[in-house]
């Protein structure tokens, strides 16, 4: 019986997360670069009101119930210039290390109840 490691698979599955998250800034460049409204799909109520011309009413009542951690991938002073990318790698990874130890933990629940 042949027992093979995953340790090459998670190497190259955390490879590939840091690389997205050091591709994160494209969702600032490239939008600006395009003058679009903002990276697909991370409109706010405000910039949807203004590209649809109105904004759905069920659509402001869920807009109303959740604010971002970290609105706008920045902290304050990091706005601007090349801070507001080294703020969105820094938001990239504490939302990806937040969803890994949350995946770790929830795996970790799941698998001991399944050795009862």
């Amino acid at each position: 019986m042949i027992v093979r490691s995953n340790a090459g698979n998670y190497r190259k599955l955390w490879f590939g997360i840091g690389i997205l998250i050091l591709l994160a800034p494209m969702g600032l460049i490239l939008p600006a670069l395009f003058m679009a409204h903002g990276a697909w799909g991370e409109w706010g109520a405000g910039e949807i009101k203004d590209i649809a011309g109105y904004l759905p009413e069920g659509l402001k009542r869920v807009s109303e119930l959740w604010s971002a951690p970290i609105a706008g991938y920045a902290f304050p002073g990091w706005d601007k210039g090349a801070k507001s990318y080294g703020a969105y790698i820094v938001s990239g990874l504490i939302g990806a290390a937040i969803v890994g130890a949350l995946s770790y933990l929830l795996g970790s629940v799941l698998e001991r109840g399944g050795h009862d």
